[in-house]
């Protein structure tokens, strides 16, 4: 009898525990998704609302500074105000902001739009991962709804690659957008029916650690993507870089003597979760020089239209597709730390082989096989850095932890697409008169600097989560 009644609560359990993985993977799936569904829309969004050569980036930059810069704050309000009301107010704005970009009519309304819904993913993305944190038990578990969790950021990231040209070329770049409205609804109305709403803690928010964070990671995205531009030597370059310099190390400081911080120092107390931060930004950092500049490759040299190219990318989607749905299955197998390794491997022979392209190089052995690499390599990876990096941490620390890792990944991201937009401006060859021969040089240059990058990250991770985590299934 008292095995029946068990059986019959492990089931409740199991069933309600299906609609929230699938609430937390949806809601992170359209972040994601969104960030790489505009690359190969930018095109149609400059000539569709007249934007300059160099406005454009703010497309990217005015989500990623905002998005970046208060992820802390998102988490620790998580904490202190409840994950589930959260969640359901990180949806509500980025799926108002998404609205609004659909709508946009000029280059600052979609700017502006493009900021704030960055701010809906600062509130968003932590809660999603502080939920899953919370709500699946530390071991087999937890390890099987990460792997889906890092898996949803691999596959979103190549499949809005895809799905963006095809909605650029045959309807529109707003159509994307338009998207977010349904689902973001339906997900609000499934989150206050599935979730339960977590505990909340007594206590105040660090608000001189949110502004000098926020303020500091803001002024040194700002301050990179300034000197890829101006120059390292402009005077607003080394003002910016200057202050975030100063705001962090403030940001240091103060988290260091308040009671209540946004980002426990205490974190960074174990090797291998540090050594999972800042691998991940450095994979992050050599992925998006794939992303973008692939993109370019496609249409600048071999002619393809958005949609085509949003196609091109297939191999990669495909692969990594493949690869991450096996990965709680070859974690069990293999460890978290094995699988790791494998895949940076992997991701960093995609990236190198993509670095010899020039402008003769065909589609199927120049780029579709690297694509195999890097889609293997991409899929494998994601869910054991995100497993490494919340290894370990106390439930009262979730918040802030799912916060950390958010902000290496985004932060990953934005400081490498800002470098390698100083390679590609310094890269062009001497001598070089036809523009596709320079282009061609240029992103070849680049996918090499990418892969230097992936490198760093195996590296590191050889060092500290690999060596640290031997024989456990970590």
């Amino acid at each position: 009898m008292k095995a029946t009644t068990f059986n019959r609560f492990e089931e409740v359990r199991l069933v309600h525990r299906v609609p929230l993985l699938a609430i937390i993977l949806l809601s992170y799936l359209m972040i994601v998704l969104d960030v790489s569904i505009v690359i190969t829309g930018l095109p149609k969004i400059r000539d569709g609302l007249g934007f300059s050569a160099t406005a454009l980036s703010w497309v990217q930059n005015a989500y990623t500074l905002t998005f970046g810069g208060l992820l802390l704050l998102g988490a620790r309000a998580g904490d202190i105000l409840g994950r589930r009301a959260m969640l359901i107010t990180g949806l509500a704005v980025f799926t108002g902001a998404s609205m609004a970009i659909g709508l946009a009519a000029t280059p600052a309304w979609l700017v502006c739009a493009r900021a704030i819904q960055g701010v809906g993913a600062a509130i968003l993305a932590p809660s999603t991962l502080a939920l899953l944190s919370t709500n699946f038990a530390e071991g087999p578990e937890r390890t099987r709804a990460l792997g889906y969790y890092g898996a949803t950021a691999g596959i979103s990231a190549s499949v809005g690659l895809v799905v963006g040209g095809v909605l650029a070329d045959l309807l529109s770049w707003r159509v994307g957008f338009f998207l977010n409205l349904p689902i973001g609804m339906a997900l609000i109305w499934a989150a206050r029916k599935y979730i339960q709403e977590t505990p909340r803690r007594s206590g105040q928010l660090d608000i001189v650690g949110a502004v000098t964070s926020t303020l500091g990671m803001s002024a040194l995205v700002y301050g990179l993507v300034n000197a890829a531009a101006r120059g390292w030597s402009h005077p607003q370059t080394v003002a910016t870089l200057g202050a975030s310099l100063i705001l962090l190390a403030l940001f240091v400081f103060n988290e260091s003597r308040v009671q209540q911080p946004i980002l426990p120092l205490r974190l960074f107390s174990n090797l291998s979760r540090n050594g999972a931060y800042l691998s991940r930004m450095l994979f992050l950092g050599g992925m998006i020089g794939f992303w973008f500049y692939t993109t370019q490759f496609l249409q600048g040299i071999l002619g393809m239209r958005p949609m085509q190219a949003g196609l091109a990318f297939l191999p990669a989607t495909l692969m990594n597709f493949a690869v991450a749905m096996m990965v709680p299955r070859l974690a069990q197998r293999f460890g978290n730390s094995r699988l790791l390794v494998a895949g940076l491997a992997t991701s960093v022979i995609g990236m190198t082989w993509l670095g010899q392209v020039t402008v003769d190089t065909s589609y199927l052995t120049g780029i579709a096989l690297p694509m195999l690499l890097i889609g293997a390599g991409q899929g494998a990876s994601l869910s054991p850095l995100t497993v490494a990096g919340v290894a370990g941490i106390a439930a009262e620390d979730a918040g802030a932890a799912s916060g950390l890792v958010n902000v290496a990944h985004q932060l990953g991201g934005s400081l490498g697409l800002a470098t390698l937009i100083v390679v590609f401006a310094s890269a062009g060859g001497a001598g070089i008169a036809d523009s596709r021969v320079d282009l061609a040089h240029r992103i070849a240059t680049v996918m090499s600097a990418g892969a230097v990058l992936l490198a760093l990250a195996l590296i590191i991770a050889l060092f500290s989560v690999a060596r640290r985590n031997t024989g456990r299934n970590i």
